[in-house]
């Protein structure tokens, strides 16, 4: 995140507490199962293969929507001008989720689930440099890690403050999450429409000229 342009820190920060927000409503409807943090699944898939082959073939495909979401956030992302990148690819969050929401109105609850995990792979799309992710919103391990480093460097010159935007990323998902988790116990999957309309200001706010991504 220090290659970033601070505005570019606060954005990713609200982007991780919309997938926060996202993802505990999915643990939350499917009984333990993330629509966001993948390693969370992979254990469950590893697990399931030698206690209950369910669990393992629910976990599986959950990490395959998902993989498949990133693959058509990164497409999305080549065949778009560079300047657009940012703003179109929220854009395509903001459709995928509103797809979600809608299905859940409608009682298909495990399609909408689907649907938000798509929603999350594209979102860990977002922000790229040279084609590589560079900026992982959903997943916080490598987060901490960083952040465990810049504060083993805080007595270096330059270095006193390089701690704060892996933090604030990390806090941003918390609270997201916290906020999901009081959003679905009063509205259940219907709590996705806040998601949406959370990712229609973030695209909004993208498209200033201030949030022009260069590469």
């Amino acid at each position: 995140m220090t290659r970033y342009q601070r505005n570019h820190w606060f954005l990713a920060v609200a982007l991780a507490g919309l997938a926060g927000f996202v993802d505990a409503i999915g643990f939350l409807y499917t009984g333990g199962f993330f629509t966001a943090f993948m390693t969370g699944n992979s254990t469950r898939m590893a697990v399931g293969l030698f206690t209950d082959g369910r669990i393992a073939a629910i976990a599986g495909s959950m990490i395959a929507t998902f993989v498949l979401g990133v693959i058509l956030g990164n497409l999305i992302g080549h065949a778009c001008p560079r300047r657009a990148r940012l703003p179109l690819t929220i854009l395509g969050v903001v459709l995928l989720l509103a797809i979600a929401a809608g299905l859940a109105m409608v009682g298909t609850g495990t399609l909408a689930v689907g649907f938000t995990l798509l929603a999350m792979g594209m979102e860990n799309t977002v922000f790229q440099r040279e084609g590589e992710v560079s900026i992982g919103l959903t997943y916080m391990t490598g987060t901490l890690v960083k952040l465990g480093q810049a504060l083993s460097r805080i007595h270096r010159a330059g270095q006193r403050w390089a701690w704060v935007p892996h933090l604030l990323l990390w806090t941003g998902l918390v609270s997201g999450a916290g906020l999901g988790v009081l959003a679905y116990l009063d509205w259940g999957l219907g709590a996705l429409w806040m998601a949406v309309a959370i990712g229609l200001v973030l695209a909004i706010i993208a498209c200033l000229p201030r949030f022009a991504l260069h590469e």
